[in-house]
């Protein structure tokens, strides 16, 4: 998309243009939390959401698949100021949807959301200090225009989900699909399922159609680590029940992050100890005599790649009670009936589900300049983890890897709410961090080795290996550094040559 051609960047005298302090791209659990947290601490701050789809939700609208539900706990993933409600402890896709909605119903964030707006471009004006944003809205062109941009699009294209090229697909007879867009009206009642891959998606997947299917095969070429806890979790409801609802919430919260800490540095640092541990999830909830070293046991070490969670190990227990198998293989080609394996055997399929991954993408596949200059996110460091070297008045949602996407969003939200007030309250119009003449060691952003990081490594921005660009993988440290954090740290603040002093936009017309 950057060499696509640009509107013209408009004169920023044009009071038709909608103007607010803040726009906000996405209005997921990333974009909601960044709205929460910027108008806690900025009350006089507008702002605005952009939202392609219709819904609420992002991630957890988008995706519908049967068993879509949170991959890790619900305590950690949900916001901090907001307690979850219900008794699980690990949440169904639609609960998680309804939770942001009504997050957003009750601190009035709905009210600022436009839905079905694209944005394909956004353009930064050194001389105003503003930020010119242009999307589509039911096929028309529009124009916003704003002092701040905050990115709450993810990091996967929504648009395009992986299937690798396959041989002979075209031969099929059935229903491929892919689990990023999943047919509302597909019944798989006495259809014989397969499903290619082993990753989340496909663990999720699996329990869940078997219940109607006539059989379910997961047809892997590796294993994956598989943990399990319980759907709902006695201890936690327990402690929600002696404790005040805001308490509970987070005394649940900051005891899982610190078990899934340690359960983390276990799994670095003593593999053995933590494939022990995983292995004998699997005996005890698989038949006797199943060959789980085959099915189950992964050549890498546990947390090389994201590990799968199964709630109450039932991909386990499907197995068991005959609703699915699993068969671990490589496809050699597919014909009208199914697939043939490198081994000989056949699979029959009426349906093959490609649960084959993810595109990794930046910044939503957006198009961004500055002063006409194309930004090219992986030529640029990034910089406590959310802003991008050398970029004014931007920053980026991405969440860990090893831990619930929530917590790093929300250091991310609290951290440009806090920039935010700094710059108001200096008088400063723009900021950016910048290097200097400093040289980096450079280092992935992302330290997994799952199929989706290694088939895009450069689609991502750049970490170094100190702070503050250092991008790390640890919720920890990362909350120390950032309760004392220093804001002026590598930064550059600043006032424009012609600020812009367009009106805002009066609350009722960004419903």
């Amino acid at each position: 998309m950057g060499g696509q051609e640009r509107p013209e960047v408009p004169d920023v005298s044009d009071t038709n243009i909608p103007f607010t302090d803040v726009v906000i791209i996405g209005a997921g659990l990333s974009g909601i939390g960044a709205a929460y947290r910027i108008a806690e601490k900025n009350p006089s701050l507008t702002y605005m959401l952009l939202e392609r789809r219709s819904r609420i939700g992002g991630t957890w609208d988008l995706f519908r698949y049967p068993g879509i539900r949170s991959d890790s706990d619900i305590f950690t993933l949900s916001f901090p100021y907001e307690p979850w409600t219900r008794e699980e402890s690990v949440a169904d896709g639609d609960h998680i949807r309804d939770y942001i909605t009504a997050t957003a119903h009750k601190y009035g964030i709905d009210r600022h959301i436009r839905f079905d707006t694209r944005v394909r471009s956004a353009d930064w004006d050194s001389s105003t200090d503003t930020w010119t944003v242009h999307a589509e809205q039911g096929g028309t062109e529009t124009t916003f225009r704003c002092r701040f941009l905050f990115f709450g699009t993810g990091y996967y294209n929504y648009d395009e989900g992986y299937t690798p090229e396959f041989e002979g697909l075209e031969n099929f007879a059935g229903q491929v699909i892919h689990p990023q867009f999943w047919p509302g009206d597909l019944d798989v009642t006495g259809k014989k399922v397969v499903v290619i891959g082993s990753g989340a998606t496909a663990i999720t997947l699996i329990p869940a159609l078997a219940e109607a299917a006539d059989s379910v095969t997961m047809l892997q070429r590796t294993p994956t680590y598989i943990i399990s806890m319980p759907k709902v979790e006695p201890l936690a409801n327990a402690i929600r029940k002696v404790l005040p609802r805001k308490i509970a919430h987070n005394v649940v919260r900051w005891r899982n992050v610190l078990l899934n800490s340690f359960i983390y540095l276990v799994a670095r640092k003593s593999p053995g100890v933590a494939k022990r541990f995983l292995r004998n999830i699997a005996v005890r909830n698989l038949p006797e005599g199943y060959d789980v070293d085959t099915h189950f046991k992964p050549s890498y070490q546990p947390w090389d790649q994201r590990m799968c969670l199964a709630p109450g190990a039932d991909l386990y227990k499907a197995i068991a009670e005959g609703k699915a198998s699993v068969v671990t293989d490589h496809i050699e080609t597919f014909d009208s009936d199914g697939i043939r394996l490198r081994s000989g055997e056949h699979l029959d399929a009426d349906i093959i589900v490609t649960a084959t991954g993810l595109q990794l993408q930046a910044l939503g596949g957006i198009a961004v300049s500055v002063d006409g200059e194309d930004v090219k996110p992986s030529d640029r460091f990034v910089y406590k983890g959310h802003m991008l070297e050398d970029v004014p008045n931007m920053s980026w949602c991405v969440g860990y890897t090893n831990a619930s996407w929530t917590l790093r969003a929300d250091m991310t939200a609290q951290s440009v709410a806090k920039l935010l007030l700094h710059m108001t309250s200096h008088g400063y119009t723009h900021a950016y961090p910048h290097l200097g003449d400093e040289v980096l060691t450079e280092k992935f952003a992302w330290d997994i080795k799952a199929g989706y990081v290694l088939r895009s490594p450069h689609a991502l921005p750049k970490s170094g290996t100190k702070r503050p660009w250092n991008v790390r993988q640890n919720f920890l440290l990362d909350s120390l550094d950032h309760r004392f954090d220093r804001i002026g740290e590598s930064m550059i603040f600043g006032r424009a040559t012609t600020p812009a002093t367009a009106p805002t936009v009066p609350e009722s017309s960004v419903r």
